[in-house]
């Protein structure tokens, strides 16, 4: 195969066309962050503060998605804005349900009774947002996973909302939920199971229960190494429709040792801010989506305290295709579908990323098109936004997008439980094809030259890329950055980001420097 992938593909064109909008007609792409922590678990700010600032730096929706386990603190008036702490244990110790000591509540109490009525009383400050009641599970024999369940959250009648199933979840499911009694009044059976056994119990039981309102997103999993390409492969293939993806980019991302991921973590740091399983081309994400697999990248804030975090939404984004941003069901389905792309630190504002056929089959991020011919048209259009972004630095908060790459791969199908590959986390056929910029000619290392976009001008550039012989399926991808090609510290001679153990210790300046985003995939298959 060439490296380029021109045996695969027969042949590479490229050409401008006239300004297109995303070819979706109903609907809109909105931000979020669904992995976040306050008082109520290892946080350092009340809920009603974290959720000041989620409106403050302008998303469209978020979660409350703590700890499962038990916790010290009861999360509504305690924090750095509240100046305070008050311990559960300042009120009568029969507060306390299940088995526990005085002065813990477990998780699955707090969300019933405590954490989801602040939510149900915030979403009246904030009428024009989408507020979930979630949980950061600890997942059996593994680490953690950002996890949902709509449930009754939303009922027409707010007398009769509950977060009843995500906190019955909590109880029967996590690894640190060790009450074994406080769920039997509800009728909850709490899972004796450990490892794998209970997380997939956990997984079943979701897709039995919740298969279209619920989501489990693996969190940080190069973190601690407990996660392989094979876990997500059982994963995905026990609840397709609620566990499809990761959280490619970690929060922590102004922490010294950036996203927190020490040199045990798989892959030894981060890369640009992100994970080795995204960050390595032809890695463990691309081992997955060389299978066609539904299996996307999302990225969270994490946040936890303002030393070593930024607030949600102030510095990583999720952008998601809802086809309507006032229902939860739509946001639900708009994780799942994979039509999301993740921003650092605003590097870009808008991205429409669509593959189209001669037959006028158009594919979006996440979708599968089954096309006749052979011949593909991949067009690109992003917005480089001329406004500041939140750095405190006036002299650098207006950064710009310096080029992005189209990276490819081919669909071979996918690997059966059974089969030898299960456990394979790379990819040789995944490649970056192409690479888009202001001024075109400038070649990397392996002798792949860049093509200048078309400047629209007010920070619009457009590209076209055409594939004119694909003889096998294929899926594309697209990363962007600020940073050039062999920037000391930041990016190799090919355009890869390098570890970020080059320039330790990280903070916010060094963030802010260092900026991507990455768009989840779109597949393409021959008739």
């Amino acid at each position: 195969m060439n490296k380029y992938l021109l045996h695969l593909c027969l042949g590479i064109g490229f050409y401008i066309l006239t300004p297109k909008v995303n070819s979706q007609t109903k609907g809109a792409y909105i931000t979020g962050d669904f992995h976040q922590h306050t008082t109520y678990t290892d946080g350092s700010w009340s809920i009603e503060h974290l959720m000041k600032m989620n409106k403050s730096f302008g998303l469209d929706w978020w979660a409350n998605s703590e700890h499962g386990g038990n916790s010290l603190y009861y999360g509504l008036i305690s924090g750095k804005d509240k100046q305070t702490r008050v311990k559960w244990s300042a009120f009568d110790p029969k507060l306390m349900k299940g088995y526990a000591d005085s002065s813990k509540m477990w998780r699955w109490q707090t969300i019933l009774d405590y954490s989801f009525e602040d939510v149900q009383r915030l979403r009246l400050h904030y009428p024009d947002k989408i507020i979930f009641q979630g949980l950061e599970w600890n997942v059996p024999g593994h680490e953690h996973a950002s996890t949902c369940i709509l449930g009754n959250q939303y009922l027409t009648n707010p007398d009769l909302r509950n977060a009843s199933d995500i906190a019955q979840f909590e109880y029967r499911f996590d690894r640190n939920d060790l009450d074994s009694t406080g769920g039997a009044e509800k009728g909850w059976v709490k899972s004796r199971s450990i490892n794998d056994v209970k997380m997939f119990e956990a997984l079943d039981w979701l897709n039995k229960n919740h298969p279209m309102t619920s989501w489990v997103i693996v969190a940080h999993p190069e973190r601690k190494n407990l996660y392989t390409a094979a876990d997500f492969r059982r994963m995905n293939n026990a609840a397709p429709t609620v566990c499809f993806g990761f959280e490619g980019i970690p929060g922590h991302q102004k922490r010294e040792d950036r996203g927190e991921f020490k040199t045990d973590a798989l892959g030894g740091a981060t890369y640009g801010g992100c994970g080795y399983m995204t960050a390595k081309v032809g890695g463990v994400w691309d081992a997955l989506l060389a299978e066609g697999r539904n299996w996307f990248v999302f990225a969270n804030s994490d946040f936890h305290d303002t030393d070593g975090d930024f607030w949600p939404g102030e510095y990583l984004k999720n952008y998601t295709w809802v086809t309507n941003p006032d229902n939860p069901v739509s946001i639900i389905d708009g994780l799942r579908s994979g039509n999301n792309y993740v921003v650092m630190g605003d590097l870009i504002s808008e991205l429409s990323f669509t593959i189209s056929s001669p037959e006028s089959i158009v594919g979006n991020m996440g979708q599968t098109i089954n096309v006749s011919g052979k011949k593909l048209k991949i067009n690109i259009k992003v917005h480089d936004p001329e406004s500041p972004n939140h750095n405190k630095n006036e002299m650098e908060n207006k950064p710009v997008l310096d080029h992005i790459d189209l990276i490819a791969g081919t669909i071979s199908g996918l690997i059966k439980p059974s089969d030898p590959g299960f456990t394979q986390d790379s990819t040789p056929n995944t490649k970056v094809i192409a690479r888009f910029d202001a001024t075109g000619m400038v070649k990397d290392a392996n002798g792949l030259t860049s093509i200048k976009w078309k400047d629209l001008g007010n920070g619009w550039k457009e590209v076209s890329f055409e594939i004119k012989n694909m003889t096998t399926g294929m899926y594309f991808r697209l990363r962007g950055t600020n940073i050039k090609l062999n920037t000391p510290g930041e990016s190799d001679a090919y355009g890869n980001p390098l570890p970020d153990t080059a320039l330790y210790p990280n903070n916010e300046d060094k963030a802010y420097r260092d900026l991507w985003f990455y768009s989840n995939p779109i597949f393409v298959k021959l008739k």
